[in-house]
């Protein structure tokens, strides 16, 4: 997933960043809405990590104004808010999760991946698919009963074809959630990681439509 991460604090926005690029994801980071503004209009965002007391400005109205805007792109608030008051008036103003800090860094995962399950086409916590058992929140697949191990970015290519099954998805959409603004992007990136889930989960389970992308097969 390629997340929005507004946070102002360096040791907190450190923590998240690098605790989510491990959990495969990609994320860029912005310090200020300004920054933010700048970031979601080049990039479509699969969730945003929201604070509430910023330099430039106030989360919730930032908040506001996406969702004024159509913007339904998923939010959970990341803040040291922890009145109820404050809660029922984040989730009012259009948030789908709120967290308060200090929050421990699985919890946060956990609640990105509920997000993602319920925005995306895979709500069931376990898919099955022919001999393969995969659980996208708890980074597990089973194939023919057997554990099978995947690296971050791996994780990355397959959360994308999941979040889309039956459908086409381009190599621009993986490599948005493989690399996060600044990363340099390797050409044939997107053909490695898909070679090698291929190797892991069976070769029907990837098909490549030339020159449009992949799909994932569900049969």
């Amino acid at each position: 997933m390629r997340i929005l991460l507004i946070e102002d604090d360096k040791a907190i926005g450190g923590a998240v960043r690098d605790h989510s690029v491990a959990d495969s994801h990609a994320v860029d980071w912005a310090e200020t809405l300004a920054s933010a503004h700048d970031h979601a209009k080049t990039t479509t965002y699969g969730l945003v990590l929201l604070d509430l007391y910023l330099p430039d400005g106030d989360g919730i109205a930032y908040l506001r104004r996406m969702r004024k805007q159509g913007d339904k792109t998923p939010v959970i608030i990341l803040t040291a808010r922890d009145q109820i008051s404050d809660r029922i008036g984040g989730l009012n103003a259009g948030a789908d999760d709120y967290l308060v800090k200090p929050f421990n860094l699985g919890e946060l995962s956990a609640r990105i991946h509920a997000v993602g399950r319920r925005y995306g086409n895979s709500p069931d916590p376990t898919l099955i698919f022919g001999t393969l058992d995969i659980s996208p929140a708890e980074r597990r697949i089973e194939r023919n009963g057997k554990a099978i191990e995947l690296t971050a970015r791996e994780w990355s290519v397959l959360d994308s074809l999941l979040n889309r099954t039956g459908s086409i998805v381009s190599k621009a959409q993986i490599e948005d959630t493989l690399y996060a603004f600044g990363a340099e992007i390797e050409s044939n990136a997107v053909e490695v990681y898909v070679s090698r889930l291929r190797k892991k989960l069976g070769a029907e389970h990837i098909v490549t439509i030339r020159g449009v992308g992949y799909r994932f097969a569900t049969t």
